[in-house]
This record gives C-alpha cells, structure tokens and sequence, in this order.
C-alpha cells in the first residue's frame, strides 16, 4: 500500500502526560496488565487478571457490575480513586513513548503518542473493517465517563528502509535505561521509554507528516474517538486519539484469524444445513493437526473448521450458485471471495440465519477457547484461517472495508503500561 501522503495532510503525532503504574504502589507491573479488552472474553480470563493484582487495569477496561451506567461510573470512580493514592500518576512532563514487545520469536517496536482524528474519507488513518454499534456505544459512554483513553490503538505504517525520522529516534531512544520493564506471563517483555527532547519530538513529528496508517486493531474504539469528537464541537483534547503507530516495513506484525462462536446452533443442525452447499469432510484432532487441514484447504479456496461436538469436520468448496445469490456483486473480487464475506454473506444470514448480534455470535481470539466454549454449551465453533496482510492493505486502500472482526494482527500493545486522561491535556 501506498503510505505517502500529500505534505502536511499525513499522520500527526502530539505529545502528551502519560498516566503510569506507580512500580511501588501495585505488586508488579506484569500483574497490572492485561490484553486489550476485547479479547478478554473468558470469564475466567477475566477473573485471573482482577485476582492477580487489585490495580489491574481490566478493573477500568471491563468493570463489572448489573448494568453499563453502573460499570461505567465505577470505572471512573476507580481511576480517580488510583490517581488520588498515588496508584496512577501523571509523568511530568508531555512526551512521546517508544513501546517494544519482544518474544522468542518477534520484535516489535513502535510510538505511543496522541494522534489526531480524521475521517476515513481523508485517507490519512484507513480502516480495514465494519464495527458494531452496541460495541461503539459501550466503549464511548466509558471513554465519555471517564474521561480517558485507557488503552492505545495499534496503528500501522510503511516507512522506508533508511533509518531516518521516526525509525532514527527508535534507534538511538532504545539505547537508553527505559522507564519500565516488565515480562507478562504470555511471555513478552515490555519497555517503554519517553521522548520529551522537543527536536527528537519533531523529528517524529516531521516523518509521519507523510504517512498515512492502517488501522491493525482497535476499529471499535477508532470509531468511538470520532463520535466522541463530534460531541465536543470546541478544539481540544477529543480531537486527539491514544494510538501506538508501528512501521511493518521494519517490523512486520502477525496476522491471525477471529473465530466465531455460534451460541444457538448445534453442530448437527450446523452440517445437516450445508447438505449439497459445501463439502463437509470429518477430520481428526488434535486441534494443531484439525488447523493443518484447515490450512491446506484455504489454498484452494474459502474453507472453515467447526468444532463443538467432539470431533472436527472441515467445510470448504462451496456451491457457486449459492455464492451467485448470497455474495454482493458492487465490490472488488478480493472482497468477494475473502472466507469471512462467504461466511457472513452465504452461510450466516442465508444457510443458518443466524443476527449478527451478542446473544447470537461470540467473536474469539483463541482458538483453543472457542473450541473448548462450543463443546461446554453445545454450540458451534466456526475456526477460521487468516487472511494475508497484503490483501487487508488492498482492500483499505481501495476504500472498501471487511467484514467485521476479519483479522487480528499482533502483538497488540499490552493495556496498562500507559494511559491517556484527557483532562490532563
């Protein structure tokens, strides 16, 4: 994808006064985090990350109580209650943060800072997919309450292979002691570091100017930050959102696939519906070899896994008449034939009749846990292959968007190391 931009009209990248974990006032940094809130989706995820630490940020991300108003306005009572003992605080000074993530397999290093908002029409931030509105909804009436962005986007750009602009500060800004470090038990070391040198600060500043970003994960709370702006008609701090920008040329992310769990439908009503529709084959677990198959499968074309009753069945090659009838004609083909619009658009709403509504599909980040839910109540897990990143890129190029929960690209930053309170900017 193209990620230049005409000059002045790119990304622009404001510091700000981070609010951080104060080290001595929580049992460990590591305890305080969590994943970005919506792949906490397990219960008992949940309640793992509230009993390791009484600070842990999902007690602001995903409060718990009877009904939204509640768990919003106990979010905000949190936080203020953390700022006013010291458990949060704001760093001195504005600054913009160099975040790494790092495991035995990748790096990951990228710019936390307050990004300005635009629409997708400027082509400056471009989404790749569809959001839901209750999603929005819920995260804006957080935002609104608490007055704080609490856990940043991920953001992608392209840059060029010279170590220059954003990339030069990255370099020489790593070479210093950082301000934390810490090591999750998913096994990734975090480290963050503040540049507040005003001309490293306008180094930044100056590259992303002729860049424009993909958005890799966060569309629901991109879309909160813009309904949010249109609330606050005046300039300020709304205008801005918390985003970490990463350069894939330098630092290529994963992309993995969103499952669906379908909490209404039993895997034998699930295969008795495809009769003659696809091609449905029984495959053998465990679960990596069952995701081999599936794999394979997705070479030739649209293939799902469902899982939930025991064993695997693969479901691929599907009738061409029916995607004749069930597939919108008015977008590209690359759209057309990705696995989550035949999906969506064939099996979904025509085949199974299913809303696409919370009571009705669950979208899970891990494999394992959509499997093991699908066998506990009954219902079907729809395991999916991802999609390559190249093709999102096209696609968000073009203008044309996904269907919603498409793809989740990683490693996200972990929630937690550095907070945005707007009432501070």
């Amino acid at each position: 994808m193209n990620t230049s931009g005409p000059a002045g009209q790119g990304l622009r990248l404001a510091p700000f006064r981070g609010l951080r974990y104060v080290p001595e006032r929580v049992g460990s940094l590591a305890a305080v985090t969590s994943p970005p809130y919506d792949v906490v989706v397990r219960p008992d995820g949940l309640h793992h990350l509230e009993s390791a630490d009484p600070h842990n940020i999902v007690r602001l991300i995903l409060p718990q109580a009877d009904t939204a108003a509640a768990r919003h306005k106990q979010a905000a009572e949190t936080l203020d209650r953390w700022l006013a003992e010291g458990v949060l605080a704001p760093d001195a000074e504005p600054a913009l943060y160099v975040y790494e993530q790092r495991d035995a397999e990748i790096l990951q290093r990228g710019i936390v800072g307050a990004l300005a908002l635009s629409a997708p029409a400027e082509g400056i931030v471009l989404p790749h997919e569809d959001v839901m509105a209750h999603v929005v909804e819920d995260r804006a009436d957080l935002m609104r309450t608490t007055a704080a962005h609490l856990e940043p986007l991920l953001l992608t750009y392209r840059g060029d292979e010279e170590v220059s602009g954003a990339t030069a500060v990255i370099e020489r800004t790593i070479e210093h002691p950082p301000l934390l470090a810490t090591t999750t038990e998913d096994g990734y070391s975090h480290r963050l570091w503040a540049v507040t040198d005003p001309a490293e600060r306008a180094e930044i500043e100056a590259d992303l100017a002729h860049h424009q970003a993909l958005i890799a994960d966060g569309h629901h709370r991109w879309a909160t930050y813009l309904r949010l702006q249109q609330e606050h008609s005046a300039p300020g701090p709304w205008d801005f959102g918390l985003v970490l920008l990463v350069d894939t040329a330098r630092y290529p992310l994963r992309v993995r696939a969103i499952h669906r769990l379908l909490h209404r439908l039993p895997v034998a009503d699930a295969l008795a519906a495809l009769n003659g529709l696809f091609r449905v084959r029984d495959i053998d677990g465990p679960l990596p070899l069952a995701l081999e198959a599936l794999a394979e499968a997705a070479v030739e074309g649209n293939a799902f896994l469902l899982a939930g009753d025991g064993p695997f069945h693969l479901v691929d090659r599907p009738d061409a008449a029916l995607l004749a009838r069930t597939i919108p004609a008015d977008r590209p083909t690359a759209w057309q034939t990705l696995d989550a619009t035949v999906l969506h658009a064939a099996l979904l709403d025509h085949v199974w009749q299913i809303p696409d509504a919370p009571e009705d599909i669950a979208y899970i980040h891990d494999t394992a846990a959509a499997v093991e839910q699908a066998e506990r109540h009954n219902a079907t897990a729809v395991l999916m292959h991802p999609v390559r990143e190249e093709v999102v890129r096209d696609l968000a190029r073009q203008g044309v968007t996904m269907p919603r929960k498409s793809t989740s690209f990683g490693p996200k930053p972990a929630s937690g190391l550095v907070l945005r309170s707007l009432a501070l900017d």
